[in-house]
């Protein structure tokens, strides 16, 4: 028998927005709940999103919109909660906006696809909160500013209802009696933490573990993006509990630059820029890009790969999500990732239209502001700069004829709008015609995974068999639903969604 140092209804692990919708819902069920975060303040990556929520209109349609995007790798009933979930996570922000006047914000935004149920989509975010300023009163905290002020919002009522927060608490290991998980073994001294109704893992994914990402990635390395703390500790936490384990291959991720200090921790992604949707470029409301302040609609680069070729769209969809995927080839006839890393190349003309990296992080230890002009990237390093293509081709070390008709088949298609190689859109394309060049390497950027330990409809973690695991369950992040492609904002809705019913349930059976 566990000899319990303390005794909770719920015990929830990780302080983001999924945790965090879990402790208020398991409280405002009558539960008593313990909240322990392992970093030493609350956030995670949840602070550094854009902050919008995908909602729906009718789960009918999202319902079909997620089953095209999951492509299969999910079952029926999973997908079928988060699209009722969707159809009622504005009432719940609203509900959750009381706490200090957040402004909400509902925008109608396509799917980023045209799947069946596309059409009724959009976002539900935080606007504005009075007398906050999330740049001045979140230090060592840099992203798209939407997700803080959705934090804002969330913590606070947390704090309102007085649960009992532990930060710089690591969950350890889940406790279990028999098939039943009855605690949480939490803290350096692994004090036995009694749950009576359940445990909640919403700690993240495995972004930042190297060796997590080594064995489920394909391509390597992928740099991490934003948040220190995600090291895959649930997905340990429930595979010793017997989990199944889905989609451990699918990240959320793009390209981006490897800072020239060793001792800088994070990739730094390029700048968001307008999604869109294939066959519905007019109907784009640019959502994201109002979300983010981004003043730039036109990509001004072009990357190439090792041997100085063009080998993408570099601006697909959602180049945020899928940026990365080409970038993983490997060439079993020379035993190497020819892409990773691969070249940026831009001209001055393209240099001068914005900052062409955004570093996201929610990290005291860093402080780190990509310029306007990118020309400070150029005296620290990370861009180089040469005054001809010849100049170029030696400072990347390619074929200097390769890389100038690379360049002069991609001027060729931006004067006739048309990029016959793969189907970029005319309307972000730019010419490199300009001296000076500038040329950085780029690697796969991932901001947060999508795999982790199976779960159904009521968030209850499941064994290999199907069956749930007593007592266990999981909200955000850990174990997405997403295994093809992902939707815009809908791991915050995840997080919204599932959190609430993780909750629901846990504190059902206190």
């Amino acid at each position: 028998m566990t000899a319990w140092d303390e005794t909770f209804d719920v015990v929830i692990a990780g302080y983001g927005f999924a945790g965090a919708i879990a402790a208020i819902t398991a409280h405002d069920a009558g539960a008593r709940v313990l909240l322990v975060e392992k970093m030493s303040r609350p956030g995670g990556i949840s602070v550094c999103s854009g902050g919008g929520i995908r909602m729906a209109e009718d789960a009918d349609a999202a319902f079909a919109y997620l089953s095209a995007t999951c492509a299969g790798t999910t079952p029926e009933g999973p997908l079928r909660a988060l699209a009722r979930g969707m159809t009622e996570v504005e009432a719940q922000v609203r509900d959750l906006a009381r706490i200090n006047d957040a402004n909400v914000l509902v925008t109608k935004a396509p799917g980023n696809y045209p799947f069946d149920g596309h059409d009724r989509l959009g976002y539900v975010s935080v606007s504005d909160i009075p007398g906050f300023n999330p740049n001045r009163d979140i230090a060592g905290a840099s992203g798209l500013r939407g997700g803080a002020r959705l934090f804002k919002m969330v913590s606070d009522n947390v704090a309102a209802r007085a649960i009992e927060v532990r930060l710089g608490t690591p969950a350890g290991r889940v406790i279990r009696d028999g098939d039943q998980i009855t605690g949480l073994a939490i803290g350096a001294e692994e004090r036995s933490i009694r749950a009576t109704g359940g445990v909640i893992l919403a700690c993240g994914g495995f972004e930042a573990d190297d060796e997590m990402k080594m064995q489920y990635f394909q391509g390597k390395p992928v740099l991490a993006a934003v948040h220190a703390g995600n090291t895959g500790d649930g997905i340990r936490m429930a595979q010793a509990a017997g989990a199944d384990l889905w989609h451990m291959w699918h990240y959320h991720g793009t390209y981006g630059f490897r800072h020239v200090d060793p001792a800088y921790p994070y990739g730094i992604r390029t700048p968001l820029l307008p999604l869109w949707t294939p066959g519905l470029e007019e109907e784009d409301k640019d959502y994201m890009k109002v979300l983010a302040g981004q003043r730039q609609t036109i990509m001004p680069w072009i990357v190439v790969d090792q041997d100085g070729r063009r080998y993408m769209n570099e601006y697909p969809p959602y180049v945020q999500d899928t940026g990365h995927r080409p970038m993983e080839f490997y060439e079993p006839e020379t035993q190497r990732y020819p892409r990773i890393p691969s070249w940026l190349i831009v001209d001055d003309a393209g240099r001068q239209l914005g900052p062409m990296g955004q570093a996201i992080y929610n990290d005291p230890a860093v402080d780190f502001a990509w310029s306007d002009d990118n020309l400070a990237e150029v005296d620290l390093g990370i861009l180089g700069r040469t005054d001809s293509v010849d100049g170029l081709a030696a400072a990347i070390d390619v074929d200097p004829t390769v890389l100038a008709t690379t360049i002069n088949r991609w001027n060729v298609a931006v004067d006739a709008g048309d990029d016959t190689d793969f189907g970029r859109r005319a309307e972000g394309m730019a010419p490199i015609r300009t001296p000076p060049f500038f040329h950085a390497q780029i690697w796969p950027i991932v901001a947060n995974t999508q795999g982790g330990p199976v779960h159904d409809a009521r968030q209850r973690i499941l064994d290999p068999f199907g069956k749930a695991i007593p007592g266990l369950y999981a909200a955000g992040e850990l174990g997405s639903v997403f295994g093809h492609l992902y939707l815009a904002g809908s791991n915050l809705t995840e997080c919204f969604v599932g959190g609430r019913t993780a909750g629901l349930e846990a504190a059902s059976e206190k």
